[in-house]
């Protein structure tokens, strides 16, 4: 991919097409506040439904998303979305979260970069894009924002919360802070608290951005295409790309290989697991912002149940609602140890459950693995007892 072909930022603006995109304004003219001070207002959140609601509301399914997802769940690319949807296969028709039967929302989250308030958004003082004005956010800041959304569209409370990674810290914030509205939790992938190799990894990473001439002190919207952050985002995501996969399945699929035909050795000459590495720098650098990235990062490296809530299994011990935890036998980002450390202290007073799932795949195995997390999660939501919050899960 030519680098001089890319755009500042990869941020969907009102002018584009807005696709399958619906959008909420919250509360005009007032300001909401953030967990870790100051405000921001107006918010505008944009998300997207699948399925129809039924007449007592009872069948409405969450789905959060990861670091760099959106709210493009489900459908194609094309249409004010360039890349079709990320979790093909999960949710539809007759899939396990089935369409025919539930209503489905899935809410880009504040401070991203596909319709939601973030920092390529318009100020509002001057109507130039937040930039290095946007304020540190955190996943209670995402969840309050999402539950906002819900009291709009006349939902009380959620049949299920469903998200992985960052989706999945999402969902315990949802049991944790809202436990009447939530009929049932799962959590794929993901951790109660970020430990200190995660944060790590997301230092790292913000430092190749901050480290970008071009990033310019977050303030680089109006760059000329070719002229953003591109390299600080690239080897941001480049990094964490290796620890969302496995070194058995970078082996596998790699080895040793040199990408690079030449006599004898270049400094610079690549291996094949390089070019793979670039390729999805170069990718995530079309479609998404990079400050976006540094803000959701730094909200993921912050996320903690327990904060301000006693011990971990105090704050855990407010969660009323079935909950399944999923981990990938392979993920060295969120080893299945922090999806044990959820379910520990629920065990014997609410449903809660760990499922393993054997794969190579990593972390991403979770968006991989997809009839195998399709599986067990439609078999938890099957088992559910039918209450009113929960009747029409199991298809």
């Amino acid at each position: 991919m030519s680098k001089t072909l890319i755009p500042a930022t990869g941020a969907w603006y009102p002018r584009m097409d807005p696709g399958q995109r619906q959008f909420f304004t919250m509360s005009p003219g007032r300001a909401f506040a953030l967990e870790g001070g100051g405000t921001l207002s107006p918010i505008t959140l944009a998300y997207e439904t699948w399925g129809t609601l039924n007449s007592d509301v009872s069948n409405a399914v969450l789905v959060c998303h990861a670091w760099t997802g959106d709210s493009h769940v489900v459908g194609p690319a094309g249409r004010g979305h360039i890349s079709g949807g990320w979790w093909e296969g999960m949710v539809g028709p007759g899939q396990a979260i089935d369409t025919e039967t539930q209503f489905v929302v899935c809410v880009n989250v504040l401070g991203g970069c596909q319709g939601s308030t973030g920092p390529a958004s318009g100020h509002p003082d001057d109507g130039r894009p937040y930039g290095s004005r946007f304020p540190v956010i955190t996943i209670r800041d995402m969840v309050r924002t999402q539950a906002t959304l819900a009291n709009s569209l006349g939902i009380k409370k959620w049949a299920a919360v469903i998200g992985g990674s960052m989706g999945g810290m999402q969902v315990l914030e949802w049991a944790v802070m809202f436990p009447e509205r939530v009929g049932a939790a799962i959590a794929i992938a993901t951790c109660a608290q970020a430990s200190a190799q995660q944060i790590a990894l997301g230092a790292v990473g913000r430092r190749s951005i901050r480290l970008d001439p071009k990033w310019r002190g977050g303030d680089y919207y109006e760059a000329e295409d070719g002229d953003g952050p591109h390299d600080g985002l690239t080897v941001a995501r480049e990094l964490a790309q290796i620890m969302f996969r496995s070194d058995d399945l970078f082996n596998d699929r790699f080895g040793r290989q040199l990408g690079d035909r030449q006599e004898g050795f270049g400094l610079w000459q690549r291996f094949e697991i390089e070019r793979y590495l670039d390729y999805h720098g170069d990718k995530l650098s079309r479609r998404f912002d990079a400050n976006s990235y540094l803000l959701i990062g730094k909200a993921m490296d912050l996320h903690d149940v327990a904060r301000g809530r006693g011990t971990l299994a105090q704050a855990l011990g407010r969660i009323q609602a079935p909950l399944l935890a999923i981990g990938v036998s392979s993920d060295v980002l969120y080893p299945t140890y922090q999806q044990q450390q959820i379910v520990n202290p629920l065990v014997g007073r609410i449903p809660a459950q760990y499922v393993e799932i054997n794969s190579p795949h990593g972390h991403d195995g979770f968006l991989i693995e997809i009839d195998r997390v399709a599986g067990v999660v439609g078999n938890f939501l099957r088992d559910l007892p039918a209450t009113s919050s929960t009747k029409g899960l199991a298809s």
